[in-house]
């Protein structure tokens, strides 16, 4: 049985996140201390304890989910996990870096610096209510892709930021632009829409001044090659080594996060049936039943569920 972790992204967070592991397991209590001493502030008491909307700005909630991805990663691999086990990773979006950080290819020190700064950069580099991002429901991403075309959406200011699975989409941009396009969007194909509750429109064409701010501190980043190969969001490149790996990440910052594709690729090319998704929440969980509809997912998120998915991996 061919296995994969997928370390989530933003919108997984949630007040708590965690606390029982690190109530109960050393190796967890470790990694908020170090995340905590890499930013120079008590993260883990916001996660812990804190107000959901203070955890859920984008500074915060980018180091705070790698944190609680890291704590089960480390609680696992200290309960007997051997990563050369799993074929492959991948992460949604900021859960790019926790795959890279769990693989071994970024200290968890830097990894919380750069998601720290990559959350400020990105949150700076549009005036709030500027942007907008939505999700679209029922709809795949080339519907989406042609009718962009054929309203005539400016390719400058809006685009595909998420294709989640072949039934949700996420559009982000520029917010008339969106606004505009979503009027067009119910005229043409009535489908429904749920706005999303962002600070800033990630993943799109308005990123590019955090992209450049971002280009520069990665290159200052220690970086070493994968233990585990990891599927990256914007090409689907598999990342061996460390060739290019900058050049990516700094391109994601506003390109589309290709996580369908990246799940079919799994598949296709590593033959992976089992999924396990490695921190907060079940929103990847989601996006595999809907794209690879017969797999298995397990999410590890609790000190409960440890166990079991180390009895599934060491089948």
């Amino acid at each position: 049985m061919k296995k994969a972790f997928l370390f989530p992204g933003q919108g997984s967070q949630f007040i708590g996140m965690g606390q029982e592991l690190a109530g109960q397991f050393e190796a967890a209590r470790d990694v908020f201390s170090e995340v905590d001493d890499a930013l120079g502030e008590k993260l883990s008491e916001l996660i812990f304890q804190g107000d959901i909307k203070e955890l859920t700005l984008t500074k915060n909630a980018q180091p705070a989910i790698m944190a609680v991805s890291l704590a089960v990663l480390r609680v696992m691999s200290s309960n007997g996990l051997d990563l050369k086990a799993i074929d492959i990773f991948a992460g949604h979006s900021l859960g790019e870096y926790s795959a890279l950080c769990a693989s071994g290819v970024m200290s968890l020190r830097d990894t919380s610096v750069i998601l720290r700064k990559r959350g400020l950069a990105m949150q700076e580099a549009v005036p709030e209510g500027q942007g907008s991002m939505v999700a679209v429901l029922g709809m795949t991403n080339e519907s989406v892709s042609e009718l962009m075309v054929i309203s005539k959406c400016d390719s400058q200011l809006i685009q595909v930021a998420n294709d989640n699975d072949p039934s949700q989409v996420v559009i982000s941009g520029e917010k008339q632009e969106v606004q505009n396009f979503i009027a067009f969007l119910k005229e043409k194909k009535s489908k429904r829409t749920i706005d999303l509750p962002v600070s800033a429109p990630f993943h799109s064409p308005l990123m590019k001044h955090a992209a450049l701010a971002m280009e520069a501190e990665l290159k200052k980043v220690k970086l070493s090659s994968p233990i585990v190969p990891i599927i990256q969001n914007v090409d689907l490149s598999v990342l061996k080594s460390t060739n290019g790996l900058v050049d990516r990440l700094v391109q994601q910052i506003c390109g589309t996060v290709r996580w369908r594709e990246s799940l079919t690729k799994m598949v296709d090319a590593f033959g992976v049936s089992a999924f396990f998704e490695i921190g907060p929440g079940k929103v990847l969980a989601g996006t595999v039943k809907r794209t690879i509809p017969n797999s298995k997912i397990i999410s590890v998120g609790l000190a409960s569920q440890i166990d079991a998915a180390l009895e599934i991996i060491n089948e």
